[in-house]
């Protein structure tokens, strides 16, 4: 989930309800539903929000997960934020089971598509496939930017690779090996650092975006089980990192030298933030959990469909 603008000033609140297979806008102050969109195939993942155009996309993966998708799907849908209307259907073939997506300093959307190994670029005023970019994988389920616009990065899940494309010239550089299968992926600010999260140990790798290769592996603190989604604050204060089977959240220092872990609901998946606070989406139990960041604890949460992944502020 890419999120391009929040703040106190957010006048809606959007949330892929990827168990109830609906799409919600709530209120942000409240957090009470006031439109459920349903009627999409299994099932709605994943979500980029561009409030300077009034419109949110979310991908239509499949009915499994990555790497165990026998129905993949084909289908980008783009909402209206003013209206709260599903706008128009993006169809993806020959490229199927899209799930993350990101806006590049084109204009254009660039997201994953996992069973078909690549990248596919979207013109976002045609809304139309223009472009696909080999990712060298078959398992490239997230990727993340540089912040110059540079560069790509995949993360490959089971490949346990992380494969780096150069964005001006549309082509696969080459691929960097983990230790183990992944599960997550987020960079640093001055895009040195590349964080591909472990999918068998609870550990992040830290890539040296320079060197190619990871220079170290860093251990979540009380977190037992593997984790999943990594962001970073947009003011780079903090990288959060959901742990799926842990139901945590920890919040951990730039420098990777100080943690905190926040129990939240069950199954956290993705996250989006708002001022001073942290929105943890729960699929598993339809929860949602607000962490205040200066004190780097839970204070409230709210229910929100049957299990939302993804969840953004406009």
């Amino acid at each position: 989930m890419k999120e391009i603008m929040t703040g106190q000033n957010s006048h809606g609140m959007i949330a892929v309800d990827k168990i109830g297979t609906k799409v919600l806008f709530l209120n942000p102050k409240t957090y009470a539903t006031e439109v459920a969109i349903d009627g999409f195939p299994r099932t709605v993942h994943e979500l980029l929000v561009i409030p300077e155009t009034a419109r949110a996309y979310v991908p239509i993966f499949g009915d499994g997960i990555h790497g165990r998708n026998p129905n993949p799907q084909h289908h980008l849908c783009v909402f209206d934020l003013h209206e709260r209307a599903l706008l128009e259907t993006i169809d993806l073939r020959p490229y199927i089971a899209p799930h993350t997506l990101t806006l590049g300093p084109d204009g254009l959307i660039y997201i994953t598509c996992e069973n078909s190994g690549v990248v596919a670029v979207i013109d976002r005023d045609r809304n139309k496939v223009v472009e696909a970019i080999d990712s060298g994988s078959t398992n490239g389920h997230r990727l993340i930017m540089a912040p110059d616009g540079q560069r790509l990065y995949t993360e490959n899940e089971e490949d346990g690779t992380v494969s780096v494309i150069d964005l001006r010239k549309r082509k696969l550089l080459g691929k960097i090996k983990t230790p183990r299968p992944l599960a997550g992926i987020a960079i640093s600010r001055d895009g040195g650092t590349v964080i591909a999260v472990d999918d068998a140990q609870p550990t992040l790798f830290l890539i040296d975006t320079a060197a190619g290769q990871v220079r170290q592996e860093l251990a979540l603190k009380d977190v037992p089980k593997p984790a999943q989604i990594a962001r970073y604050a947009p003011d780079n204060s903090l990288l959060a990192v959901t742990s799926l089977n842990s139901d945590t959240v920890s919040l951990i220092d730039p420098s990777f030298r100080a943690q905190t872990t926040i129990k939240v609901g069950s199954q956290p998946m993705d996250m989006a933030f708002r001022d001073d606070e942290l929105f943890v989406a729960c699929q598993g139990d339809g929860s949602v959990h607000i962490i205040d960041l200066p004190d780097k604890r839970a204070k409230g949460s709210f229910s929100a469909g049957k299990g939302c992944e993804s969840l953004g502020f406009f």
